[in-house]
């Protein structure tokens, strides 16, 4: 009797978990309190922070707020008071700052004066005892990458303020750290350079694939370069998102006043409108909007922020689906591309208005005028009061 035999069935490989990229930086419950006469000043309150590899992070906030201070204790510059600093998941609170692998860029860019530029970005690689052929490639390439290969020979003094900075960061990266901190590295130059300097800042980032954390005071610096901003206020992080999450759906009245510019009118919430909140504003007028925060109930006194660009001025009422608000313009300046109204609203209360002049500069409305102003709901958000 003929009989069958069966191969066995060869085992599965084990499954493996994919891999979880850790984050490049993580501040835990970070304080850093230092002492004024005889009181203790929390410049840092409280931070947490994940910053994930390769990301463009900015620290945003006004002078005070404590981002220079933060990013100080990232580099190693400062030690907190209370919590912990990790890079790419090692606690390195109490490491020197030459111990930590990461560089720092400096709003002075503290150049050398008496040596070339190659020079100048050798030097870290020259004390550090890399061989003198790995120098020359390495400098060669962070020249390149800046684009300043053809003034290698030239001294500092030779460049302009835009060059400068570009050879204070080629000097910084050819150490190839894992982190790369900014402090305002813009300041000094004229507006329109630091405009290109901004496009030239994240190319480079891009090309490199290093996490770049990138203090500012600029709003516009930040909405333009970052992947995500920590927007910070009296030490504490108010909020933390995308570029369009910050704009677009400011968390707080700060935030809303510090980016960019925003109208922040007061109102009383009167209750359902279809799939709307219906909120009394000044005089009387009704304003619609699509959420309200979860402690906000009827008859709950708030603040409606709202961009001057999402605003509509015309001199007839609009229809009922949308915010509306009557005014008297107070002020109309032409900037161009935009006319700006100053609307007087009633209640003490003035709004900004920003109108296309798409159609050339004819004037919607002069002042003294009466004109309606509208929204739609998703372009106005309420925050407590």
């Amino acid at each position: 009797m003929a009989t069958s035999t069966t191969s066995p069935t060869p085992e599965a490989p084990p499954a493996t978990e994919p891999a979880v990229s850790r984050p490049a930086i993580t501040l835990h419950g970070v304080v850093k309190a230092f002492r004024s006469g005889s009181e203790t000043v929390r410049a840092v309150d409280g931070v947490d922070l994940a910053i994930e590899p390769g990301e463009f992070f900015s620290l945003l906030g006004p002078s005070g707020c404590g981002k220079t201070t933060t990013m100080r204790m990232i580099a190693g510059f400062e030690e907190p008071t209370e919590g912990t600093v990790h890079l790419d998941g090692k606690d390195v609170t109490g490491v020197a700052a030459n111990h930590r692998d990461v560089n720092m860029v400096f709003q002075s860019y503290a150049l050398f004066p008496h040596m070339s530029v190659a020079d100048n970005v050798a030097f870290g690689l020259r004390r550090r005892r890399v061989p003198k052929d790995q120098i020359r490639t390495r400098v060669a390439e962070m020249l390149d990458l800046v684009e300043l290969g053809h003034r290698a020979k030239h001294r500092p003094t030779q460049l302009s303020g835009g060059q400068q900075q570009r050879v204070a960061l080629a000097r910084a990266l050819v150490n190839q750290p894992s982190a790369l901190l900014l402090d305002e590295p813009l300041g000094a130059l004229d507006l329109k350079l630091r405009q290109s300097m901004q496009v030239e800042l994240k190319r480079i980032q891009r090309e490199v694939g290093i996490t770049f954390v990138y203090v500012t005071h600029d709003q516009g610096e930040a909405l333009t370069m970052s992947d995500r901003i920590a927007v910070m206020n009296e030490g504490r992080v108010e909020q933390l998102g995308t570029p369009a999450e910050i704009y677009e759906r400011p968390a707080t009245r700060f935030v809303a006043d510090f980016i960019g510019t925003s109208n922040l009118v007061r109102g009383v919430v009167k209750g359902r409108a279809g799939d709307h909140w219906k909120v009394e504003v000044a005089d009387g007028a009704t304003a619609l909007v699509t959420e309200l925060p979860d402690t906000v109930t009827t008859g709950a006194h708030i603040h409606l922020t709202v961009r001057p660009e999402k605003m509509r001025i015309g001199t007839d009422a609009p229809g009922e689906d949308v915010s509306r608000v009557p005014g008297t313009v107070t002020e109309t300046v032409y900037m161009g591309s935009s006319t700006h109204y100053q609307v007087d609203i009633g209640g003490g209360e003035e709004v900004t208005v920003y109108q296309q002049n798409a159609s050339g500069s004819t004037l919607v409305a002069q002042r003294g005028e009466a004109v309606w102003l509208s929204w739609r709901p998703e372009h106005s958000f309420a925050l407590s009061s």
